[in-house]
């Protein structure tokens, strides 16, 4: 079972920064994809972000694209989002996930992934 913990949401003012971190405990972090999803009030989860499980290929939402970049720290079982020039629709959960295991290629669909955590709450005020 692996365990993935998000942190660094918070309220923030539009045009503001933040970067979300997600810490597995899983011993073999490096040799998984991640993946980040957003899920708005009233809204279905979605696809925000990907990274190949060596930090190659990354992929974004086009709505992020140029804004968002991710991350991977595989010394520390982490992996990040930097959010910039955030938009009040950019509000949500934020959640992280573990992908397959030694993926050459990302994956937008919430069904390649297996493990999620708790989320954490974005807010950006107009």
């Amino acid at each position: 079972q692996v365990q993935l913990v998000e942190s660094g949401g918070g309220l923030v003012q539009a045009g503001d920064s933040l970067r979300l971190s997600c810490v597995s405990s899983g011993r073999t972090f490096r040799n998984y994809a991640m993946g980040w999803f957003s899920q708005a009030p009233g809204k279905e989860r979605e696809f925000v972000a990907a990274i190949t499980w060596n930090g190659g290929p990354t992929d974004y939402a086009d709505s992020v694209k140029g804004r968002f970049t991710i991350s991977r720290d595989d010394a520390k079982n982490t992996v990040y989002l930097q959010m910039n020039s955030l938009k009040p629709e950019d509000t949500a959960v934020y959640y992280c996930a573990q992908g397959p295991l030694y993926a050459s290629r990302t994956y937008k669909g919430e069904g390649a992934y297996t493990y999620w955590g708790q989320g954490t709450q974005v807010t950006v005020s107009s």
